[in-house]
């Protein structure tokens, strides 16, 4: 595997100071061994690119906040203030001013799908922080008006019924009237799929197609699929039918993933742990990242865990594989990370809070015990998905077991997710010296789970302040890109006010973190989880030179204004890999998108709000109380250019009969 040219500077230029390195234990021994020797014996301090100016918060306890830092071959060399910092200025050091603007260490995303996402994020329309439902229909059928046969519209999660004004979802004949020649295939979750006549027809499915297994196709009277699929709560049937629309070449697969990763150094993420993914076959599905990597181009750092693809065949996918890969091998811009996030199907609960919580099988002990022993036999660390605190209690159970006789020692483990975990179990994960990484599913599905279960049940779920004050190592992330929206933004905003992207409160401030806390989950807490902690995580002499400035003062900006924040520039390993507004003559932009028809084409990501006019939004969200008026009207950033703002249509207050009835989200408050 070849190395990134960042590495290759480190053979030219040694910047390292010994004093700071060793002296202060920064980084372990074990971990120094890892990188080139030359390290070891570094004095150089002269600097490549000093930032000065700004806000650096540096999350060293010692020195949390200073206004200048120095990089060198890729490495931090040196924090202080301006004055100190410039003394390290050479004739060619490149000087940016940062403007006052507020400066964190890059941000690392503990569970997402950026391998699998990649590939197809050229062909997905997001909705993702779309402010209203007209707006998303109009959206909607731009596409599907560009889009050439046989190619479908797709919007693939990381929405939620309740961030649009009109509180509801489109129904199938708002789909069908904008979209009546193309497939449509919408993802709202896990939990459903919503598909027009036009995707019925392009995937088969019939009056005479069966259900699968734990999921269920919506009929008419007469039988006929409406075009609804349902979770019951097995999304098996989402996860197939989204497969079998057409695929990209490799080439555009590239392309596509290089702007998915340009699109997360937009909003301030330089690293990942990627879960894997249904449909995610090693080493078939990796070729294209490994080829990025090859090239030089990868601009997120990937650590990844493989995740088993074959039900009643995960053991030998495990074995396989540990044949091929070896734990922490690769580099520091893609590196294994063990197994998980699935490691036997019969272990898999699923997050729809829409169904009753699914009971494990009752082989589960069986099937997830032979394939934890055979990983911490060699060694390999893992994870494992798991939402509610039984499927916990019994995967623990296990994990007990197998301890007492191949004790796991220094094997890095966690369970990812966790929402409905109890202080007993917490407990029992403490002893085994585990983690847990959480993700901002609750923002998305809050209103769900208040609705099944209560609000008292929801003011901890799940409970982090519990976990660290326990001193269990967390980290943060968002599960992107289908269940959640792949911002790190919306998810420190959850972490901070404890709000659904529809503005619920679930949390009281005894499960609401501190900006820096939160940060720190984001950050130091997510490299513990692949083990990388004393390399990446903070801005420290020694570590990683990734680092993003962001637009707007997170430590000071009003709380609704959080989840709007993006970067204006964004570094990894010392290179300039995002800028835009004020820094924009340091970028260097990507080749355009390879299709033109492409939704990231004409619509971008991530739809942002304007920030400037977020103080509003938070007065009167506080306001007690429903305020919706119920209408399919337009409002927000499209509807400007769209040249449809001040166009209003009623609509009938719907009923909530029926589970998957459209209408405003207010039952769940």
């Amino acid at each position: 595997m070849k190395r990134n040219s960042f590495i290759g500077n480190l053979k030219r230029r040694t910047f390292i100071q010994r004093s700071l390195l060793l002296g202060t234990g920064l980084l372990a021994e074990r971990y120094l061994n890892r990188f080139p020797k030359e390290i070891h014996a570094m004095t150089n301090s002269e600097a490549d690119v000093i930032f000065y100016n700004g806000k650096i918060t540096t999350l060293d306890r010692r020195h949390p906040e200073v206004t200048a830092i120095a990089l060198t071959g890729g490495f931090v060399s040196a924090i202080g203030s301006d004055k100190e910092i410039h003394a390290l200025a050479k004739p060619d050091t490149k000087m940016i001013d940062l403007r006052g603007k507020r400066v964190i260490p890059g941000l690392n995303d503990s569970h997402l799908h950026l391998i699998r996402g990649g590939l197809n994020y050229n062909m997905e329309l997001r909705w993702d922080g779309v402010r209203s439902l007209a707006d998303a229909l109009a959206m909607l059928k731009i596409q599907a008006d560009r889009t050439p046969a046989p190619q479908w519209v797709r919007v693939v999660g990381g929405w939620s019924e309740f961030q649009f004004k009109e509180r509801r979802m489109p129904t199938l004949a708002e789909i069908n009237a904008v979209a009546p020649d193309t497939p449509v295939f919408i993802l709202h979750l896990y939990d459903r799929a919503l598909l027009n006549r036009a995707a019925l027809r392009a995937v088969g499915i019939t009056k005479d197609t069966p259900d699968f297994t734990g999921s269920r196709i919506e009929r008419d009277a007469k039988g006929n699929p409406t075009g609804i699929l349902i979770a019951e709560p097995n999304a098996l049937i989402l996860y197939a039918t989204l497969a079998k629309g057409p695929k990209l070449p490799m080439s555009d697969q590239i392309n596509s993933t290089r702007h998915f990763m340009r699109e997360l150094n937009r909003l301030g993420v330089t690293s990942c742990i990627d879960a894997g993914g249904g449909y995610q076959n090693y080493p078939e599905d990796y070729q294209v990242i490994e080829k990025l990597h090859e090239d030089g181009q990868i601009t997120v750092r990937i650590a990844y865990n493989l995740f088993t693809q074959n039900k009643g065949g995960e053991l030998a996918d495990f074995k396989k594989w540990a044949g091929m890969v070896k734990p922490y091998s690769g580099d520091e811009y893609l590196r294994h990370n063990g197994a998980g996030e699935m490691l036997v199907f019969s272990a898999a609960d699923f997050e729809d809070f829409l169904q009753p919580r699914p009971d494990m099988a009752a082989n589960m002990e069986k099937e997830l015990g032979e394939v934890v022993r055979f990983l911490v036999e060699n060694r390999w660390p893992f994870r494992l998905h798991a939402t509610y605190d039984e499927t916990i209690g019994r995967a623990l159970d296990v994990f007990e077991t197998i301890n007492r006789d191949t004790p796991f020692g220094d094997v890095r483990w966690f369970f990812d997710h966790a929402e409905t975990i109890s202080e007993k179990n917490l407990e029992r994960i403490q002893r085994l010296h585990s983690g847990v990484a959480v993700q901002h599913r609750m923002a998305f599905q809050g209103e769900y789970f208040v609705d099944r279960y209560g609000k008292q049940a929801a003011e901890h779920s799940p409970p982090i302040r519990k976990m660290l004050a326990m001193g269990i190592p967390v980290g943060s992330g968002t599960d992107a890109t289908r269940v959640a929206s792949y911002n790190p933004w919306v998810s420190l905003y959850w972490l901070v006010t404890g709000k659904t992207v529809g503005g619920l409160p679930l949390y009281g401030e005894a499960n609401r973190l501190e900006r820096e806390e939160a940060l720190r989950l984001w950050t130091l807490g997510s490299a513990y989880k692949s083990n990388e902690e004393k390399a990446k995580g903070a801005l420290l002499p020694g570590r990683y030179a990734d680092l993003a400035v962001l637009s707007h003062d997170f430590m000071t900006v009003p709380e609704e204004a959080i989840k709007d924040i993006t970067a204006v520039m964004t570094v990894v390993g010392g290179k300039i890999v995002y800028a835009d507004a004020e820094f924009k003559s340091h970028d260097t932009p990507l080749p355009p998108v390879s299709l033109d028809w492409s939704p990231v084409h004409h619509f971008g990501g991530y739809q942002q709000a304007n920030v400037s006019s977020v103080s509003v939004v938070a007065r009167t969200s506080m306001a007690s109380g429903c305020h919706h008026d119920h209408v399919h009207g337009y409002d927000g950033k499209l509807s400007c250019w769209l040249g449809l703002s001040g166009q209003q249509g009623q609509q009938k207050r719907p009923s909530f009969n029926h589970p998957w009835a459209t209408g405003c989200g207010c039952f769940a408050y």
